[in-house]
This record gives C-alpha cells, structure tokens and sequence, in this order.
C-alpha cells in the first residue's frame, strides 16, 4: 500500500516539480504539441525527444560542407588552441573521437573501449563475428526468451551462417515462473549443464519490455566460470542507468542513441569492447577507417587494425546523423547522470504509487518494485485485460499522453528525467484511469 501521507493529488506533483533541481533541462528540449496542447510525452524508452541544440548543431556541419566542401574534413584555420576550445572547429575525419570521452562516462568504460558507429543491429553482427567462434565442442549461444526481436534475427542468422541449426545451437532463458524478470536460477542452472557448449552469452542491460534492470556483474562473472564470452544489448540501458563495463569486464556491448540518448530517429549508434578483448589479431570484419589512422590514407592492401574499439569502424561516419548526439551528450555532461538516477528513480517511484493509489488491483506491474532494478520505464497489463487492447495507447494519445503498447499486452510509461516531470507522471496515470472507467 502506498504511505499514507502520499499525496495523489495534481497539487502534490507540482509541489515535487518544484523541488526538482533538474527541472530547468525539461526547457532544452522541444516537445511535441497537438495543435496548441502540448503531449504528455511517457515514450522516450522508444524515441527520445530532440534538444532544442539540435537543429543549429547539424546546420553547422552543413555550412561546414558549404563553404569548405572537401576541405571540411580537415580543422579550419583557427589557432591549436582555439581548435581545442572549439570542438566544433575540428574536421570531419576525426569528428568521431569527440564521442569517445562522453560515451565512456555513460557506460563506465575507458575511453579507448568505446567508438560512436553504425547502427546497433550492425554492431551487433560485427562483434558476433569476432565474438561467436564456434568449435565443434562449443558452439551454442545463449539469450533471453523475450529478446528483442532484432536481437533474435541477429544471432539466429549468424548461426544459420555458421552453418548451425538454431534448433540445437541456441539456447533461451525464461523469466521466472509467474514473473517477467530474468530467473537467475535457471541461468546459473543453464550454465551447469550446458557451459562446456555454450560459445556466447547475448542478454540485455535493461530489459525492453519490462524495464528490468539485469546484473550485468554477476552475470558475466557467472559466464567467466564456464569459459563463455558475453556481450550485452544497452539500448534501454545507456542514458538511463549507471554501468560500470570496464570494471564488470564484458566482452562487448552494442547499444543504440536514438532511445535515451535522445539523438535522432536512425541515429549513429555505438560499441564498446573491453581492453581484454581488443587484441588487434582478434578475428573481424575489416574497413578503411578501422585501419590505423596514420597510415590509412596510404592506400596499402593489408589491413592494420587500430587499437582498442575503433578497430571494429568500417567506414567513415555519417556526420549529419552525429551532430544531433553531440547536443544531447552536452546535456548529459552538465546534468550529471548521478543527478539524473537520482530524479529517475523519485519518478518511477511516484508512478509506481500513483498507479497503486489510483488503480490498485485494475493493473498489473511488471516491473521490479526495487529501484536497484529497474530503470526509467514501467511496464504494466490492465486486468482484466481490455476486449481491444491495441486500442489503449491510441486512446491515451487522445487524452495527450504519448506511451506505448508492446504485444502481448504490455502498455509501457517511461518518465525519462531530463525532460519529464512529476506532473507528466500524474496527468498520464489520471488519463489512463479515465479511459478505463468510460
């Protein structure tokens, strides 16, 4: 039961927005309107919102392009140290490096251990080619049974392209019994039966569909025992809860920018290898601007690697596509992701009661009730379950709140704390409240 001084009143909320020390990030971002109504916008576990920098940081690249063509991929004529004071004065060809110290931060890692590219499905097929070695003895990879779908297609193909039957070779972990969260139990069992056969361990940082926080830790000291490498799916983990991968020791992580990162429909996404794994001999599939730096305009046949992440680049970066995460990583640095965990968690909290006061037994939470495990979105099912399900969310939209709804039945409201308030939280909870009672 919530406490019971908990106040679930709209006056409540604006009382916590004003405590809010972080509320003033909200006015960085443009947020969508509905005519003159500005949305209640819970969907940023999806697609975050564009920071107002945005636009004026790819227009800037465009009129780099415009008055320097060619000539843009090199610093311009300003001074070292202005060049230094100004990021933007940089070129194209190392435009990418700027990504690397921010990122690091937002997944604990060195900086060396990550690099801004592609798109994660991408990344994620580049480092099972490195990663995925199969033998005859070990061969077998291991996932969550509610993987997300793309995650599924990946290592399925990939195995197919071993010439494996993902009948056999691939193995599934399922929620506990009765639950949505990861069954700890059955991994650890799942590794003492078939660790000597499993070649590689794909699960997630924050669970898609449930918000569940997973260990990343515990996990991968659990696949080191059995000689498994393991690699995690971040895309609803980077921007949204603390990591700490080089201390955890991973093999690699994939993540996208698109969802908390808030960089842009198809933005570039990013990798991480751990300096363990980073080897220059390890097996890869192998482009220009992987190929040392120094050496790479030299036309040469044999491939030399750079170290670290960077050696898994294949080509040049998609400049327009980076500049957006360029504003938003700037908003990350100066609110501090301490900062922000700490406002996220009040927010999920806040809903958390919210939905217990207003709706108590009418939904069904699936999302861990533990702050420690869990991140910015809460999932839910309404029981008894609506005859049009489907038809929820786009009810909700109506009433101006933006969420979503992920077959079977799982409505999911994110409060993401840079640009959410308590007060999004209570007018989504009242509208949800209302479309069930008419």
């Amino acid at each position: 039961m919530p406490p019971r001084d908990f106040d679930a009143s709209a006056a409540g909320a604006r009382v916590l927005d004003a405590a809010d020390e972080l509320a003033h990030f909200r006015s960085r971002f443009v947020l969508p309107k509905d005519g003159r109504r500005t949305l209640t916008y819970l969907c940023g576990h999806s697609l975050g919102l564009m920071p107002r920098a945005a636009p004026g940081a790819v227009a800037a690249e465009l009129a780099r392009w415009g008055e320097r063509g060619v000539e843009g991929h090199f610093a311009d004529s300003k001074p070292r140290r202005a060049r230094a004071a100004d990021p933007a004065a940089a070129g194209w060809l190392d435009y990418h490096e700027r990504f690397s110290a921010p990122l690091a931060a937002l997944v604990g890692a060195r900086r060396g251990e990550v690099v801004a590219m592609n798109t994660l499905t991408v990344n994620l097929h580049l480092m099972l080619v490195s990663f995925f070695r199969p033998t005859e003895r070990r061969y077998k990879i291991l996932i969550e049974r509610d993987a997300f779908p793309s995650d599924r297609y990946a290592v399925q193909s990939q195995l197919r392209f071993h010439g494996l039957d993902p009948r056999d070779a691939l193995l599934e972990l399922a929620p506990r019994r009765g639950s949505w969260e990861i069954d700890r139990e059955q991994f650890d069992a799942l590794l003492a039966a078939e660790g000597e056969r499993i070649a590689l361990i794909l699960l997630p940082g924050v669970q898609y569909l449930s918000g569940e926080r997973l260990d990343v830790r515990g996990l991968t000291a659990a696949a080191r025992r059995y000689g498994c490498a393991i690699g995690f799916d971040l895309a609803h983990a980077i921007g949204n809860v603390p990591l700490a991968l080089h201390r955890d020791a991973p093999d690699f992580a994939v993540w996208c920018s698109y969802k908390y990162l808030n960089a842009g429909p198809g933005a570039v996404g990013g990798c991480f290898v751990h300096e363990h794994a980073a080897g220059t001999d390890r097996p890869r599939f192998e482009g220009w601007w992987g190929h040392d730096v120094r050496r790479r305009f030299l036309m040469e046949p044999e491939f030399a690697p750079l170290r670290g992440a960077e050696g898994w680049q294949l080509s040049n970066p998609p400049i327009f596509s980076l500049a957006p995460l360029a504003a938003s990583l700037e908003l990350f640095a100066e609110a501090g992701l301490a900062n922000l965990r700490r406002k996220s968690e009040a927010l999920t909290g806040y809903l958390l009661r919210l939905l217990e006061h207003q709706l108590g037994e009418r939904v069904r939470i699936l999302t861990p009730s533990s702050a420690e495990r869990r991140g910015c979105h809460v999932a839910l099912q309404i029981d008894p379950a609506p005859r049009r399900p489907r038809e929820l969310a786009a009810r909700l939209r109506g009433a101006g709140v933006v969420a979503d709804w992920r077959p079977p039945s799982v409505l999911r409201l994110a409060p993401v704390p840079l640009y959410n308030r308590f007060r999004d939280v209570h007018a989504a909870v009242r509208a949800l409240e209302r479309e069930l009672e008419a």
